[in-house]
């Protein structure tokens, strides 16, 4: 018989939760901080990998600059990795739901990981391609953050809602 979040027991219930519920905060301070630099528009986007068109003075330092390839590099690397392990971590414990089952599980722990990789590449089509990409950067983050929230909200469910009949 396969485990299900429902049937663990309590004291992992309220660690997991919390995990999630702590992991669920950084992410929202993440896109809190992502519409802060690019306000969520398709301008502000390619503003923040290409630079600023509006010329700033001799003595002030432009606003949004074209992001050098170090810094890209340092980006595309650190959120890889970092969001490989936030999916990772909540794929597994998503993997012990009972609430979605057959395709719609497989999709919800596959695709973030997917977007992640295309929506951290995309940036670079942005910033040494064409402005074009910055579409394909919004729909797979869009996919990423939705999945990311389905995924905690249904574990969170399961976790704190759904009854064995045991309790």
């Amino acid at each position: 018989m396969k485990n299900e979040l429902y049937k663990i027991d309590k004291q992992l219930k309220r660690f997991l939760s919390t995990f999630l519920i702590v992991l669920t905060i950084g992410v929202t301070v993440g896109l809190f901080y992502l519409y802060s630099t690019t306000s969520m528009t398709t301008e502000g986007t390619v503003e923040r990998y290409n630079g600023s068109t509006i010329e700033a003075d001799e003595f002030e330092i432009a606003e949004s600059y074209p992001k050098p390839i170090t810094e890209m590099l340092l980006t595309t690397h650190s959120h890889i990795i970092s969001f490989a392990f936030i999916f990772g971590l909540i794929g597994i414990i998503f993997y012990f739901n009972s609430v979605v089952v057959g395709f719609w599980k497989n999709f919800l722990l596959i695709e973030p990981l997917v977007s992640t990789v295309i929506t951290f590449f995309s940036i670079w089509g942005i910033r040494y391609f064409h402005e074009w990409f910055v579409y394909v950067t919004i729909i797979s983050s869009s996919l990423m953050y939705i999945s990311f929230y389905v995924v905690s909200a249904i574990s969170l469910y399961e976790l704190n809602f759904k009854s064995n009949g045991k309790e």
